[in-house]
């Protein structure tokens, strides 16, 4: 199967892709990522190009970068994401790759657009228990560090995960984040050839208004009230 990988830069992505290169029956061609043009950073989670770049090079798998505008609507999106399949598709590719571990409304909609351009979605972490993830990522030697969070998570942004820190957060948060309460950066671990260093900048508080429309906006809303993400800039060291 001559796949590509979609990947954030986390440590979902992380440990998708560490099974992955286990499964002799699987080719990746690429490392997909979508990028926050205007600011130069991965899409949602606000990292750095350049630590991206270290993490392709320090994984041996190419880097393929798609630039996105800071707020696409929906359908600006799904244009630029089918042109961007169809050419894999004529590179021979078969199937894309995602991390996603419970959220079936997202996993349906990659599905959906997949079908559009003749390609199979595969998910090496679905329907996992996300603290035995979490623990198993941790006990592999994996380090990240969460570069932004919901905005009631304020003192954990910056902060790299470890056993101590999962089990104090609150009851509702999932351990994995898989609801969006925070979003990772791995830097070490069995994938990498070696260890990306960074160090932690300054902290910013973005604010983002929930979308007029709906139905056109890739950031969904449960609600009509503003809400924000903490970020903490992560720099190479």
């Amino acid at each position: 199967m001559k796949c590509i990988f979609n990947w954030s830069g986390g440590k979902d992505s992380a440990l998708a892709l560490y099974y992955c290169l286990q499964n002799p029956e699987i080719e990746i061609a690429y490392l997909v990522t979508t990028i926050n043009d205007a600011a130069d950073r991965i899409s949602m989670h606000g990292v750095r190009t350049e630590l991206l770049i270290k993490q392709a090079e320090a994984i041996g798998i190419p880097l393929y970068q798609i630039r996105l505008p800071e707020m696409p609507g929906m359908k600006e999106y799904d244009d630029v994401m089918r042109y961007h399949l169809t050419r894999f598709k004529n590179e021979g590719i078969t199937h894309s790759i995602f991390g996603d571990i419970f959220l079936q409304d997202l996993k349906d909609y990659r599905d959906a657009r997949l079908s559009e351009a003749g390609l199979n979605g595969i998910y090496p972490l679905w329907k996992r228990d996300t603290s035995e993830l979490i623990n198993e990522f941790l006990n592999l030697g994996f380090g990240t560090v969460i570069a932004c969070t919901q905005q009631r998570l304020e003192r954990i942004v910056g902060k790299e995960i470890t056993h101590e820190l999962i089990d104090a957060l609150p009851d509702d948060i999932d351990v994995c984040g898989e609801n969006g309460e925070f979003h990772t950066f791995a830097f070490k671990g069995p994938i990498f050839a070696h260890e990306i260093k960074y160090k932690t900048g300054v902290k910013i508080f973005k604010e983002y208004a929930a979308p007029k429309n709906t139905d056109d906006s890739c950031i969904s809303a449960a609600d009509s009230k503003p809400s924000g993400f903490w970020y903490c800039d992560l720099l190479l060291a």
